[in-house]
């Protein structure tokens, strides 16, 4: 079985993923795009038994922007790791700028939240994209 590696900026938080890798998910909200400091997040959902700390624990800190959700970062550098919703805990959305690599392995799947996108980043590639969340 395939293992991913991943951590923050800083290096203190290292960790492994487990398995196939699922299609990247572009979020398009004004929280991810704070979150991340860019027009969009790119996340991608890892079953959270798939997901394995190797190190940092200590430097991990969380921010609840909305209630139900915790956004887990590294806290000397700030890199985002992933987030996780308290009602769905066997999940996380990992986010994939914290893969090692270049991302040649990972598949672009699709955008969701697309109503509240940043007005100066057009969405041309063709990808599904919805208004809101995608449908299940």
């Amino acid at each position: 079985m395939a293992i991913h590696g991943g951590g923050c900026l800083c290096g203190g938080v290292r960790y492994e993923v487990e398995g196939p890798l699922a299609p990247v998910q572009f979020c398009h909200c004004g929280q991810c795009r704070k979150t991340q400091g860019a027009a969009f997040a790119a996340n991608m959902p890892v079953v959270s038994t798939a997901f394995r700390l190797l190190r940092g624990e200590d430097l991990l800190r969380e921010h609840r922007a909305s209630p139900g959700k915790r956004r887990v970062f590294c806290g000397a550098c700030g890199s985002p790791i992933f987030s996780q919703r308290d009602d769905t805990p066997e999940v996380k959305r990992l986010r994939v700028g914290s893969l090692d690599g270049d991302g040649a392995a990972l598949t672009p799947g699709f955008h969701i939240q697309t109503a509240s996108k940043a007005a100066w980043w057009p969405i041309p590639d063709g990808l599904p994209a919805w208004p809101g969340e995608a449908p299940d």
